[in-house]
């Protein structure tokens, strides 16, 4: 079982991206559902060095809009509370096949 607020390695550069470049949880969802790379941002980023750069929210912000056609994503929930989810149907998952193998 793991531990306590662990976060599976596939979502660990997400959250770290969330931290880095002051991202909302809102963002990082439209980020995942418009298949960006998390670990590129960087290059995303570098509104004050090119200046015709839009800043990484507001670009993420409008690649959203404009494939989406909505402002926001329905349902906003963080990262961890994803996690946490996964991991217990997971769980509940794996107890449903020892209770049938023991079953049959």
């Amino acid at each position: 079982m793991p531990k306590k607020g662990f976060i599976t390695n596939k979502l660990r550069p997400w959250i770290e991206a969330r931290k880095k470049y002051h991202l909302s949880h809102a963002q990082i969802q439209m980020a995942r559902a418009l298949g960006l790379n998390p670990k590129k941002f960087g290059g995303m980023d570098n509104h004050k060095q090119e200046r015709w750069k839009a800043p990484l929210p507001e670009y993420i912000e409008y690649l959203y809009e404009k494939r989406f056609g909505k402002q926001t994503p329905d349902d906003i929930r963080p990262l961890e509370t994803i996690d946490a989810e996964k991991r217990k149907k997971k769980a509940q998952n794996k107890l449903n096949r020892k209770s049938n193998d023991i079953a049959e």
